[in-house]
């Protein structure tokens, strides 16, 4: 971390909750020689990270020769506004980890995490959904990689600028972003006496650690 290290931590117990945060994420690899960031799903049982995709996915099909790739996870919390531009910023929460991702092989495995990522975000969901057709299971790969190599940085709060600036007479100070879960749409074709699920594992905005 050589760009704001104050900013910066190696505790796992922030990098955790950033993680769980959010499952949105994007993976950066090499493929045929040039770079490539793909966003993806992402999600964290105990020291592996986890993620799917299609067999027939480039990104999967170069994962599953073991390269190297940086999965990054970044939560925008707000605008940090100052008197001069050049003091303007965000408020942010984010990832970085590095490694050499793994196929998971074993079918029961691969679906039994599919099934944990799915009991965190919908609860109760998971029971009530069409049985996995082996078809399906096995167009779908599962990635892991466990959590080695990996920092984290988070800025919150107002701008941080000279006190010479401070007069200026033009606002400053941070102005909040969120997430929020709306109504739920139905699709055309539901019948209408089924409830709407619940989400499980909220997008916090709260500062981990």
């Amino acid at each position: 971390m050589r760009r704001s290290p104050r900013l910066g931590t190696h505790r796992r117990a922030v990098i955790d909750a950033i993680l769980d945060a959010t499952p949105l994420c994007h993976i950066a690899h090499v493929v045929e020689g040039r770079p490539v960031a793909i966003p993806t799903l992402q999600w964290r049982i105990e020291d592996q990270l986890y993620w799917h995709g299609s067999t027939a996915s480039r990104m999967i099909r170069t994962q599953g020769v073991g390269g190297p790739i940086c999965l990054t996870v970044t939560m925008l919390d707000g605008w940090v506004l100052a008197r001069s531009a050049f003091h303007h910023t965000m408020n942010y929460r984010s990832v970085m980890c590095f490694g050499q991702p793994q196929r998971i092989a074993e079918d029961a495995r691969k679906l039994e995490v599919l099934e944990l990522f799915m009991r965190r975000w919908l609860p109760g969901r998971w029971e009530k959904l069409r049985p996995t057709k082996r078809k399906e299971l096995a167009a779908t790969d599962v990635m892991t990689m466990p959590i080695l190599a990996a920092s984290a940085k988070v800025r919150s709060g107002p701008p941080d600028e000279p006190k010479a600036d401070h007069a200026w007479p033009v606002w400053a100070g941070h102005i909040p972003l969120e997430l929020k879960t709306l109504k739920p749409q139905p699709a055309p074709d539901l019948d209408p006496h089924l409830a709407a699920p619940r989400l499980g594992a909220a997008l916090s905005r709260s500062k981990p650690g």
